[in-house]
């Protein structure tokens, strides 16, 4: 049986502050890069949320992490930069991330995909590269199209869903079937027919 720990005000207090500390870890990290003149992108479920809100603001999911893509040669440098704001360089899995703090998790931490690398060898298509990224606002964050080739290539059940969500939006269509590699076609055309899923 599941007991219920927290009620009305106090729990949307705690919803509010789990997606808001999610928010204020990626303005940090951005601010920290920026300032140090570290090139990087915004991908991940923040990406999606900075496309999907242009279209709809009510069709934006939460997302609990932050995703960035980096240059291998810059990884070095972002750890000093990074670790003087708190940050704290961890690989665990073969996974990049900087935990917010000693007591920071891996589930809330701030994730690196390295760019125009394979996040795994079986992937059909390496990690774009930084330079296709674009500012939304003041968010340096990956082109639409890099974005679905990325949420193409990994296709987990979240990945599925945000691209899901852009189809619903009307961000992308069937016409960007003729963009994609020749691999990843297929998922995309599985997920225009099963809108659904």
């Amino acid at each position: 049986m599941v007991t219920i720990r927290f009620t009305g005000d106090e729990l949307w207090d705690r919803i509010e502050r789990a997606v808001e500390k999610v928010k204020e870890r990626l303005r940090r990290v951005t601010r920290a890069l920026d300032d140090a003149g570290i090139e990087y992108a915004v991908i991940g479920g923040n990406a999606v949320q900075l496309w999907v809100a242009q279209v709809d603001e009510t069709a934006v999911r939460n997302t609990r992490d932050v995703d960035l893509l980096m240059r291998h040669d810059d990884l070095p440098r972002a750890i000093d930069v990074l670790s003087r704001d708190g940050f704290i360089f961890r690989k665990l899995h073969g996974i990049s991330m900087f935990l917010d703090g000693p007591k920071g998790s891996a589930r809330e931490a701030v994730h690196i995909i390295l760019a125009g690398e394979k996040v795994r060898a079986d992937y059909a298509v390496p990690a774009p590269d930084v330079s296709e990224s674009i500012l939304i606002k003041d968010t340096r964050t990956l082109t639409l199209e890099a974005l679905v080739r990325m949420k193409l290539t990994s296709y987990r059940d979240k990945d599925r869903v945000h691209v899901r969500d852009m189809l619903d939006v009307g961000l992308i269509d069937a016409s960007w079937l003729s963009l994609l590699p020749e691999t990843l076609r297929p998922r995309l055309q599985e997920l225009i027919d099963s809108p659904n899923g």
